[in-house]
């Protein structure tokens, strides 16, 4: 069977950590993240203050993808005009790199739900 080949979000990675089972299927999932999930995940782990934080970011730092100029351009036409979903910046540059990079967007927010490209779990 093929691996999944995703771009996870924040909201994926701290369920994957926490050990939810909905996420587990991902677990050998072929993955990337950007910098922008990288650092909201970061926050939020030391903002739980989360035992061994610094082992999580190891882990998922040598995933990190950077984008583009253009795409950063694209991921904010692509929030201006979902304004009334209140999209993150950080969530509009991840489903736009996503899309570049030809990976599904695995994320649980309820806004990306039932929109192409998205792999959505709760």
């Amino acid at each position: 069977m093929t691996k999944k080949k995703l771009l996870f979000d924040t909201y994926a990675i701290l369920e994957i950590i926490n050990g939810k089972e909905s996420y587990k299927e991902y677990l050998d999932s072929e993955f990337t993240i950007n910098e922008f999930i990288f650092a909201e995940l970061c926050y939020k782990l030391a903002r739980e203050k989360v035992p061994n934080y610094k082992k999580y970011l190891a882990m998922y730092a040598p995933y990190v993808v950077y984008p583009t100029p253009e795409a950063v351009e694209e991921a904010m036409l692509f929030r201006t005009d979902n304004i009334k979903k209140n999209l993150s910046m950080t969530d509009c540059i991840s489903y736009i790199m996503s899309k570049r990079l030809k990976l599904k967007f695995l994320t649980g927010d309820k806004e990306f739900e039932n929109m192409p490209n998205v792999e959505f779990v709760k």
